[in-house]
């Protein structure tokens, strides 16, 4: 990870303070017995991270084999070693799209929190030297007994799909209600909203019902809630309440 990057990082996470005893430390670790079991029978790599900590505190057994490496082939099974596996021209990128991942997710509500996954789509180094596409599903372990942010979970699959790429790819999914939304920024402008749908977004977050709106933009009721209607499928949201709070994430309102 370059320097520089690494420091923007480290200095993100020292916002992040936690008290022990909002810390179950023994359900943790019980956890991750299971995680290790899933990994084993997914044929998945997974990995944990500790916001507390400030560093990975588990590695399923199987994580280097998912790349075709054996756990002789590096001394710790830190992240450097995977780290450096990333295609460089995605290496910067994924870092930054690291910090963006945990911003939003500390933004998102207590129920958000637990019901959001990021999915990337990058390229690794595999153990013949060949690039290979990789899908990285990251989402929230555990949160401490405040609602904050702790542990940090991603699993790691070799992509069923191969073909050649040149970019990165990422999706925001609500597991619950099975809705995507893109976080591509090479794709970004298909979520971005119209003049008057940013207008009408913006008005909703200040409380005005679909009546006001129309009132004061001079439109029909039936017009403002087409826009609505617009603005929920564009963005993947449930409700407006919703709507708002990805709008602001996405810096789509003002």
């Amino acid at each position: 990870m370059d320097n520089s990057i690494q420091q923007i990082f480290i200095q993100f996470l020292s916002q992040f303070r936690f008290e022990e005893k909002h810390l179950d430390y023994p359900h943790a670790y019980r956890q991750m017995d299971l995680l290790e079991i899933l990994a084993t029978k997914s044929n998945s790599g997974i990995q944990v991270f500790d916001l507390n900590k400030k560093a990975n505190i588990f590695f399923s057994s199987n994580f280097s084999k998912v790349l075709g490496y054996e756990y002789s082939d590096f001394a710790d099974p830190n992240y450097q070693f995977f780290a450096d596996k990333i295609h460089p021209d995605e290496r910067q990128q994924l870092a930054l799209n690291g910090v963006a991942t945990i911003k939003m997710f500390n933004a998102f509500s207590v129920e958000d929190k637990l019901s959001h996954k990021v999915v990337d789509e990058y390229r690794m180094l595999n153990a013949r030297n060949q690039y290979v596409r990789v899908i990285e599903q990251y989402q929230v372990l555990e949160l401490d007994a405040t609602g904050q942010l702790w542990l940090l979970m991603s699993i790691v699959d070799i992509s069923p799909n191969q073909e050649a790429f040149h970019h990165g790819k990422r999706q925001l999914l609500n597991f619950k209600t099975g809705n995507f939304v893109s976080l591509d920024s090479s794709v970004k402008p298909a979520l971005d909203l119209t003049r008057r749908e940013s207008e009408i977004l913006d008005l909703v977050k200040r409380g005005y019902l679909s009546k006001e709106i129309s009132n004061m933009l001079n439109i029909s009721v039936h017009t403002v809630n087409t826009h609505r209607q617009r603005i929920l499928e564009k963005l993947g949201a449930n409700n407006s309440h919703e709507a708002v709070g990805f709008a602001g994430k996405f810096g789509l309102l003002g």
